[in-house]
């Protein structure tokens, strides 16, 4: 037996599946801004992230150097999906209203979750999240400078890792600093939706309301052509035949 073909198509978003990550972050009056993402990856004690230059995430973390990452288990969907189409800035951006996200000041109030303070930085642990990572800013690099137009609008910002949180439950039996995989169960945003490692979805998504197409704005160039940027179009094509 043959195996199926597969087709040419062109997702305006790539989320394949990834931990979501509530990012906690001091703002200029010392408060905190707490942000859900899930454009994340480990290697060692660095991670990257993959944040919108414009979020106050993104501003608060250049600015001070410091952030923690929250992992929440896949039974806290329903706190990310009150942070979900909430920011920090004030004014909201016009990218960002225009998918009805809102300026909130207290994200802890928003979204029910509670600070623990941190050892190294400065930026509040949240208590809810089974897994918390102290970190500190080692580089910023811009994303999509092969398109003039389009330069600047998303960064990977690498981090280190300085000290690492879990609920013992998730420890090795026997062991000080080893996560049992059995017990541990990250919440995995796939294309908007929320994910478990089972199977179907964990709960509706406030971001799966929004059309993936309106990501598309980032990542296509209106200035330069590169191979690959008609293929939504023609797999379009290929679906109406």
């Amino acid at each position: 037996m043959s195996a199926p073909e597969q087709t040419v198509i062109s997702p305006a978003i790539l989320y394949w599946g990834t931990p979501v990550v509530l990012i906690s972050s001091e703002n200029e009056d010392g408060t905190t801004n707490i942000a859900p993402m899930s454009s994340a990856w480990w290697l060692g004690r660095s991670c990257m992230l993959g944040l919108g230059a414009e979020s106050k995430t993104t501003q608060n973390i250049l600015r001070t150097k410091e952030c923690v990452l929250n992992l929440p288990s896949d039974t806290m969907a329903d706190y990310v999906n009150k942070l979900a189409d909430t920011t920090g800035s004030d004014p909201v951006s016009e990218s960002k209203a225009s998918r009805n996200y809102k300026f909130v000041k207290d994200k802890w109030a928003r979204a029910g979750l509670h600070p623990q303070p941190s050892s190294f930085v400065r930026p509040l642990r949240i208590a809810e999240c089974p897994v918390q990572m102290e970190c500190q800013m080692i580089q910023v690099n811009g994303l999509r400078n092969d398109l003039p137009d389009r330069s600047g609008f998303l960064l990977a910002i690498e981090v280190r890792v300085l000290r690492t949180y879990v609920l013992p439950s998730l420890r090795v039996e026997g062991y000080a600093n080893r996560v049992d995989p059995d017990k541990w169960r990250p919440l995995i945003m796939s294309f908007q939706h929320f994910y478990g490692l089972r199977d179907g979805k964990v709960t509706s998504s406030v971001l799966g309301r929004v059309d993936e197409e309106q990501y598309r704005a980032f990542t296509k160039s209106d200035v330069k052509k590169l191979p690959g940027d008609d293929d939504d179009r023609i797999a379009a094509v290929e679906l109406a035949a």
